[in-house]
């Protein structure tokens, strides 16, 4: 069951002010520019050299999409995949308030189904500029909460996996995973004082419930957001240690 809407705010305001330091990155792919019903998004595309071995849609933060997702779009390009940074607020909006974002999160929270048919916008624009076939969908923190939201629909196509870094984890009341939902990774810190052990707990039994493939790493000290480059909460260990895994994830299902 889901924690009300306020609840699922408050955290958010106290998960976000982990995320969204500055750093020092030249971008290696490039924006693109799409709409969906009338309205103008900005991704990013980081294409791999040569043929691709899959791809792989990012989902940012609460902040919106930035240099983190660029970055990591363009390490898994040089990994040999084909990375979309997908936007789920609109060209140009990249709330940098606290209540800004949360009004941002709160739209889609509210609006499951708008949700939803962003992230396959974003799906089907990474296919229209040529991303290699199959998928898998990560995110990180907010982003996270969205790739189960997707997970838990059935209605994205050609999905072969998904991952969730330090992200929400708690599925909504009437939602549930199917038994066909490609396998998913849940990375999570061990010293996450906001998505606790009890969330990780509910879920694993979830998904052991409905005969899912999964894979729960939980990494001793590390806190939420420990993977944001540049904060005062990254953790290297944690940070490298899930990648490896969602390196893991790639090889087995791409």
């Amino acid at each position: 069951m889901t924690h009300p809407l306020h609840a699922t705010l408050s955290l958010a305001a106290a998960l976000g002010l982990a995320t969204g330091s500055a750093f020092a990155f030249e971008p290696a792919g490039q924006d693109i520019t799409y709409e969906v019903g009338g309205e103008a998004f900005e991704g990013y595309l980081a294409t791999a050299e040569g043929e691709a071995r899959g791809s792989v849609l990012v989902i940012h933060d609460w902040d919106g999409l930035d240099d983190y997702e660029r970055e990591r779009a363009d390490m898994l390009a040089e990994q040999g995949y084909d990375a979309f940074a997908v936007d789920l607020y609109g060209q140009g909006n990249r709330p940098a308030e606290i209540e800004a974002r949360k009004a941002e999160i709160a739209r889609l929270y509210e609006d499951r189904e708008r949700m939803r048919s962003l992230n396959l916008a974003g799906l089907a624009e990474a296919r229209d500029q040529g991303a290699a076939q199959p998928t898998v969908v990560m995110g990180y923190c907010f982003g996270g909460a969205v790739v189960l939201e997707l997970a838990r629909s059935g209605e994205a196509e050609d999905v072969a996996g998904y991952a969730t870094f330090h992200g929400g984890l708690a599925t909504p009341e009437g939602q549930s995973y199917g038994g066909d939902t490609a396998p998913i990774l849940i990375a999570h810190g061990g010293a996450d004082s906001s998505i606790s052990m009890d969330d990780v707990a509910t879920l694993g039994r979830e998904l052991e419930a409905a005969g899912i493939t999964y894979q729960i790493e939980v990494y001793s000290g590390a806190p939420h957001a420990f993977t944001v480059f540049g904060s005062e909460r990254y953790q290297q260990r944690a940070d490298e240690k899930s990648w490896e895994a969602f390196q893991d994830l790639l090889d087995e299902v791409l």
